[in-house]
C-alpha cells in the first residue's frame, strides 16, 4: 500500500529552471538518494524497520536526598519508518551554482520493552526528521555528504552532517562510554557509583525494569550491537557517520538548538543538548537459514550539559527491514 504522506506532491522549482546545477550525488542502483536508497521501500512505499535496543541517559535530579543525577536505563523496542521525498530539492547558491538535494522523511518511535502504562508499552521517544543526500560542492570544497535533520519533543532541534562510505563484511564497533566529563578542558572524566550494577541505588532504574541489562552493557552499550550480528553473514555495508560538529573531512555544517528551559538562566543550564554524534550501518545480510535481509544498526551519543559536566546519553539499536 502506498503511503498517503506524499500523494500528489513532488518538489518542483517554481521560479524558473535551475541553471548550471551541480550534479546530484552518485546513487546506489541508480537512485538519486545515493547512500540513503536502501532505507526506503520499493515503489514509493515506506521503508519500515523494527527491532530492539538499549538506551542510557543521565537525568538531572533536583530532589531530595540531595543529588544532581539519576541514571535511567531502558531495554527498548523500536519502529523506524522512512518515506522518499519526491522530486529534486533545489538549494539556492550565490558563491557557486545551485545544487539539487534529495531526501527522505523519517519517524522514529521507541518504547520501553518492559515498563507498561495502562497495559501498553511506555513510550520514551518519538522523533520526526529528514535525511538528505548532498552532492559534492565547490564552496565549501566538500565531497558528497549526508545530513540528518531531527526534532526532539523535549525541545531540541539539530542538524548533523557527515560522510557515507561503503564496505563489505561485519562492521566493528568502538567502545562507547557513559562516563561524564568536565565541560571545560581538559574534559576530565568523573565516575559515579550508579554505573556499578552490583551496588543498589535509588538513583538508577529499578532492576525489575531492566531484567536483561548486564554490567558489560552499562560499561559499553555498543556490545548490544555486536550481539545483533550473531547468526548473520554480513555482505555490503553502507556507513553513515554524522555529527552536529564539523567532521574533518569534510568541513560539514550542523549544530543543536534548545528551548529556553533547557538552556536555563542564572546557574543554568537545566540540561542543554550540546552535541550529537551518530553512526548508522545499513547492512545486507544472509541469516543462518540462507535467507537474505537488510539490517540497520546505530549508535548515537548526545551530550547533555548540566552542573559543569557533559553527561553522555547513548542509544543503540538493531533493526530489520520488514
Amino acid at each position: 500500500m502506498k503511503s498517503l504522506d506524499f500523494d500528489d506532491f513532488t518538489i518542483t522549482p517554481v521560479s524558473g529552471a535551475i541553471e548550471s546545477a551541480v550534479a546530484t550525488v552518485a546513487g546506489l542502483a541508480g537512485s538519486v538518494l545515493g547512500p540513503l536508497a536502501d532505507l526506503v521501500g520499493a515503489g514509493g512505499n515506506p521503508g519500515v524497520w523494527k527491532g530492539t535496543g538499549f538506551n542510557q541517559i543521565w537525568r538531572p535530579f533536583p530532589g531530595l536526598p540531595a543529588q544532581d543525577r539519576f541514571l535511567e536505563l531502558n531495554e527498548t523496542t523500536e519502529v523506524l519508518q522512512f518515506i522518499e521525498i519526491p522530486g529534486d530539492i533545489p538549494n539556492r547558491g550565490l558563491l557557486q551554482p545551485d545544487i539539487d538535494l534529495h531526501g527522505i522523511t523519517y519517524l522514529q518511535k521507541i518504547n520501553d520493552a518492559n515498563v507498561k502504562v495502562g497495559g501498553k508499552p511506555a513510550g520514551i521517544h518519538i522523533e520526526p526528521g529528514i535525511w538528505i543526500s548532498v552532492p559534492n560542492t565547490t564552496n565549501p570544497q566538500d565531497p558528497a555528504t549526508v545530513s540528518r535533520l531531527a526534532n526532539i519533543p523535549h525541545g531540541t532541534s539539530l542538524v548533523a552532517q557527515g560522510t557515507a562510505k561503503t564496505s563489505t563484511g561485519a562492521p566493528t564497533f568502538a567502545v562507547a562510554s557513559i562516563t561524564p566529563f568536565t565541560i571545560a578542558p581538559p574534559h576530565t572524566p568523573i565516575s559515579f557509583p550508579e554505573t556499578d550494577l552490583s551496588k543498589p541505588s535509588k538513583f538508577r532504574t529499578p532492576p525489575g525494569d531492566i531484567p536483561h541489562v548486564t554490567q558489560p552493557m552499562v560499561d559499553n552499550p555498543n556490545v548490544v550491537l555486536a550481539a545483533g550480528l550473531a547468526g548473520k553473514k554480513i555482505g555490503a555495508v553502507t556507513t553513515l557517520h554524522v555529527s552536529t560538529i564539523d567532521l574533518n573531512p569534510p568541513s560539514s555544517g550542523g549544530g543543536t538548538s534548545n528551548i529556553a528551559f533547557l538552556d536555563g538562566a542564572a546557574g543554568g543550564p537545566n540540561a542543554t543538548a550540546a552535541q550529537m554524534d551518530a553512526i548508522f550501518w545499513i547492512e545486507h545480510f544472509v541469516d543462518s537459514k540462507g535467507k537474505p535481509g537488510l539490517q540497520l544498526q546505530y549508535t548515537q551519543r548526545v551530550l547533555l550539559n548540566f552542573n559543569t559536566l557533559s553527561w553522555p546519553h547513548i542509544s543503540v539499536a538493531t533493526l530489520v527491514k520488514q
